[in-house]
């Protein structure tokens, strides 16, 4: 069965692989808004925003691949939709495949997909002037944590995605998770907003996963940030997946 689903599961990924490399500007419109974001706040906002580091890009970082992330799951979402929609579900029922290889497909084509995103952000904060002087296994620890948090919210876009009764509707629940990193330390840090705000970015998922990206690159003492990240990004795992494949026998059965 294992093995099934394994074949199963990479001739899907082959298949949503393909429209991507056919379709590139997916992959280019996901990076766009994230560049956008880091040039304005670095070139306009940054010398007006005091965050006690050297370079404004290399405190802006971790936020923005955090809204690459959350702008490059919406289109997890939106395949979904159009693949429900356009009736390849019920093909798909009709042959002896794994049921499970489906979502499992799109889940793996939004991974990918999201870290070459990052992979181009990145490459463009280098030349903004982004430096770190984080070793190999602090790179792996950052790669690890955005994996494990694309994953996430990943499965969660799974469910619009087969919920949703439109095509705006499938994509449009990205917003809340984008605007997320600006009440956070993503941008500023969180003493300079006032209490109720504070509280709130204190104790949001996004603060902890900045500033333990932060504290890597910088080759700072995580302290328990890294755990509270990791219980964050796993926790929300666990029920999106939980919530996601319930939701798909539903619609399927």
């Amino acid at each position: 069965m294992n093995k099934h689903f394994l074949g199963d599961t990479a001739v899907l990924l082959g298949r949503s692989l393909r429209h991507i490399a056919r379709s590139p500007d997916t992959i280019i419109t996901t990076a766009i808004m994230p560049i956008a974001f880091m040039l304005l706040f670095v070139y306009v906002f940054g010398g007006a925003i005091e965050t006690g580091s050297d370079s404004y890009v290399n405190y802006l970082l971790p936020g923005i691949l955090i809204i690459t992330i959350a702008s490059g799951i919406s289109y997890t979402a939106f395949r979904l939709f159009l693949d429900l929609k356009g009736g390849i579900f019920e093909r798909f029922q009709s042959m002896p495949i794994a049921r499970s290889a489906v979502l499992w497909a799109h889940v793996l084509t939004s991974l990918v997909a999201n870290l070459i995103s990052i992979v181009v952000v990145v490459g463009v904060a280098l030349i903004m002037g982004f430096r770190t002087g984080a070793g190999v296994s602090g790179w792996l620890a950052v790669a690890g944590i955005l994996v494990l948090f694309t994953l996430a919210l990943t499965w969660i876009a799974v469910i619009p995605g087969l919920t949703a009764k439109t095509l705006d509707g499938a994509s449009a629940f990205s917003y809340p998770l984008i605007f997320l990193p600006f009440v956070s330390s993503a941008f500023v840090p969180t003493e300079s907003m006032p209490g109720p705000v504070r509280a709130f970015a204190e104790h949001q998922p996004v603060t902890s996963i900045v500033n333990a990206i932060r504290d890597l690159f910088t080759q700072q003492p995580v302290g328990t940030d890294i755990w509270i990240a990791l219980a964050w990004c796993a926790g929300i795992l666990v029920l999106a997946y939980l919530f996601a494949n319930l939701t798909y026998r539903r619609t399927i059965s």
